[in-house]
């Protein structure tokens, strides 16, 4: 399977309907690929908060639009990152699309984890509930977005779900970075599966971006890594390797948290 993961560069004076042209166009570019994977929240940038209401769109809006074409131009599985999803009964979600190389939509994510500690994301988007997963030919993606990453009962239960490999868009900043080296990696160490994470270069609303985004194999040996501008890093993955990962150290079979109630030994507190 090769991957193609296009690290996308938000620059605050370029008009978003250009980019999603510039985005489209880079998509297309990658009609060599199996799976092509954008970042999180890239038509607006992930702490442009004041954008997020003025660019918001329904689930089949231009981005939506866009970006089935281009899966279909292309012929390639797409993850096509977030877009900030304006629900007509609800609030906003930071919303993942998947289309299939048909430009058919075959998953939406609505991020669980809001980031902003009570301000920000947090306060101006709503909570997602659902796990998801999307079967392709060879594996099974298990999805979720950028502050996920910090979750790892998450991964856990996409893991129980199937997910073999585990795609994260993601607009990190520059001054956590080592924290996305790190937990990318642990997120597949943990989960014995491949991981692909898909950050932004530039600057979002005076926040430096990270770059760097990364695919991680099983063992988590870094396969790949970007650099800290637009850049698209492409890397030849065999599925395989998760099922033989797994079977080789099955630590997944020795789990014991999660599976039952806890049970609790201490004294019950006087009243």
């Amino acid at each position: 399977m090769r991957a193609s993961l296009i690290q996308i560069a938000v620059d605050e004076g370029e008009p978003v309907d250009s980019r999603r042209r510039r985005v489209a166009a880079l998509v297309r570019e990658q009609s060599g690929a199996d799976l092509v994977v954008l970042p999180e929240l890239w038509t607006t940038g992930a702490f442009a908060y004041e954008e997020f209401g003025r660019e918001a769109e329904p689930l089949e809006g231009p981005t939506y639009e866009a970006m089935a074409k281009a899966a279909s131009d292309a012929g390639v599985w797409l993850h096509a990152g977030s877009i900030p999803e304006r629900d007509p009964e609800g609030p906003l979600y930071n919303t993942s699309l998947v289309f299939s190389p048909s430009g058919e939509l075959a998953a939406a994510y609505r991020k669980i984890h809001r980031f902003g500690f009570d301000k920000g994301e947090a306060v101006l988007m709503g909570a997602g509930r659902d796990l998801v997963t999307v079967r392709l030919p060879g594996t099974t993606l298990g999805v979720a977005t950028c502050y996920d990453l910090r979750f790892p009962e998450l991964f856990r239960g996409l893991v129980d779900a199937g997910a073999e490999t585990l795609v994260i868009p993601a607009g990190w900043p520059e001054r956590r970075r080592a924290h996305w080296t790190l937990l990318a990696q642990a997120r597949a160490v943990e989960n014995q599966a491949f991981v692909l994470a898909c950050g932004t270069a530039g600057t979002h609303a005076g926040v430096p971006q990270a770059g760097h985004s990364i695919v991680v194999d099983p063992w988590g040996e870094v396969l790949a890594e970007a650099g800290a501008g637009e850049e698209v890093l492409t890397v030849d993955l065999d599925p395989a390797k998760t099922a033989v990962t797994r079977e080789q150290f099955p630590a997944l079979k020795d789990r014991v948290l999660g599976l039952e109630p806890p049970r609790h030994r201490g004294r019950p507190r006087a009243t």
